[in-house]
């Protein structure tokens, strides 16, 4: 099998997204679009691959690791002038050099592996990965011979009317053979409007040596949609997000409303889950079987056991167990781990804390650095007071207790066992195993009282 070999382009900066982010870590279904190209890429049985890095190179190495070579690109003169940068890696191999732009994020694997294989197929000293569109203007035009044979690529500012007219264009990958690559780096010239160093004159180079050129034509134009303004970023999150959300559907998920729905590439989603409109599924989240999200949900990092129903919340870094009922408008901070068949409630705010098993905090809490045992029933408006001002402490509540409503527990403190806090107490001493705690002012009534203070105002 012959070596194969790619380099990313990944130098420019990006100046039309308008933005202090270098262009190729602009996000698109919350990857950056380099690590799009690096992950489709790395699924093609590559020897080496050469990351071409210059605006923002320290922070791309950081995204990409270990995964590629990087050579620093300190003038953008040309996207033939950045391939050269690889020629101390690359130049004396031999085989096949696949050159991708870090700002096409929508090209797949399967276009990958075929491009090499219609390279390698025909022998072809450079391949050009082309589609057709009906609005080619700002891509390089394709230009072939009455044999339909690929004589040049012209770029928009250098392309005459008839040029113009063309709509096949080039998508700005190619695969070359490894050595003629290099080779005929050394005889572009920056003679032109912009005064850089092209690489598609590479393929006239190759043509006028009678080296034979090839294109292959994907039939789909969206796949190849490069990503130079907010625009087109726009664009190719929408395309991501179909695609994403097609692979979920296909693999038995329900998506009510596909065009309301977000879901990241890196999330794992089991069969029969159904996802309600406007929710946003991201990070490295993974849903069980049977599980019900939304509508109006918005899911980060997490984990989400079967049969599990969240609904109009919010779920940060936190692992959910099986059969839980989490909201309307709840929030789950980071580090919360709620145990199976358990109930987090309307406007409950759980932040770094453990809910055992069929535990409730129904409705009006704060629960934050708090251990929650089994079977305990949290009262409305009970909140742990886990902050005095420069320390946080721990509220464990163990199994089976009951907090009456409107209870305040001031930590660091425990309640036993099988205790009841009784309603609107303000807990700060620890509460023995099977007691009732009552911490709040005998009541007292003044007959007749109210009418003395109604008369006074």
């Amino acid at each position: 099998m012959t070596n194969r070999y790619a380099v990313i382009l990944a130098a420019g900066q990006g100046t039309r997204m308008k933005s202090k982010l270098y262009k190729v870590l602009h996000p698109v279904m919350g990857r950056p679009m380099v690590q799009h190209v690096m992950n489709q890429i790395n699924t093609v049985d590559l020897d080496e691959i050469v990351t071409i890095v210059g605006f923002g190179a320290d922070a791309v190495i950081e995204k990409i690791g270990n995964a590629s070579k990087f050579v620093v690109q300190e003038e953008q003169l040309g996207t033939g002038h950045a391939v050269q940068q690889a020629e101390s890696i690359l130049k004396d191999k031999e085989g096949t050099t696949i050159v991708v732009c870090g700002d096409t994020p929508l090209i797949t694997d399967k276009t990958y592996q075929e491009l090499f294989n219609h390279h390698e197929k025909e022998n072809a000293q450079a391949t050009i990965l082309t589609t057709k569109i009906e609005n080619p203007t700002g891509y390089g035009r394709v230009i072939r011979n009455d044999q339909n044979v690929v004589e040049r690529i012209v770029e928009q500012k250098d392309a005459n009317d008839a040029e113009l007219a063309v709509n096949e264009i080039n998508t700005g990958t190619y695969c070359f053979d490894n050595q003629a690559l290099f080779n005929a780096l050394k005889e572009v010239s920056n003679d032109n409007a912009q005064g850089e160093y092209y690489l598609p004159d590479v393929i006239e180079i190759l043509r006028d040596k009678d080296e034979k050129v090839s294109a292959f034509l994907t039939p789909n134009d969206e796949e190849t949609l490069g990503v130079n303004d907010r625009v087109a970023l726009a664009e190719a999150e929408k395309v991501m997000k179909k695609r994403i959300n097609e692979k979920h559907m296909r693999n038995g998920v329900t998506i009510i409303d596909p065009d309301n729905t977000y879901i990241g590439p890196d999330v794992i989603i089991e069969q029969d889950v159904q996802i309600h409109p406007g929710s946003i599924i991201t990070g490295n989240s993974s849903i069980k079987s049977n599980a019900e999200i939304g509508p109006h949900t918005e899911i980060t990092n997490c984990s989400i056991g079967e049969e599990t129903i969240v609904r109009q919340s919010v779920a940060n870094d936190s692992q959910i167990g099986a059969r839980v009922k989490i909201g309307p408008y709840a929030h789950i901070r980071p580090q919360a781990s709620i145990g199976n068949e358990a109930k987090i409630g309307n406007f409950v705010e759980v932040k770094k804390s453990v809910i055992g098993d069929k535990s409730k905090v129904s409705h009006l809490s704060y629960i934050g650095d708090a251990e929650i045992g089994s079977n305990v029933n949290v009262g409305c408006g009970t909140i742990t007071v886990n902050y005095d001002g420069k320390n946080k402490y721990l509220t464990k509540i163990d199994d089976d207790a009951f907090i009456g409503c409107n209870s305040n527990l001031i930590a660091p403190v425990n309640i036993g066992k099988g205790s009841f806090v009784a309603a609107g107490s303000t807990i700060t001493k620890n509460v023995p195993e099977d007691s009732l705690s009552v911490a709040r002012a005998r009541q007292e009534n003044k007959e007749g009282y109210a009418k003395r203070l109604n008369n006074r105002n």
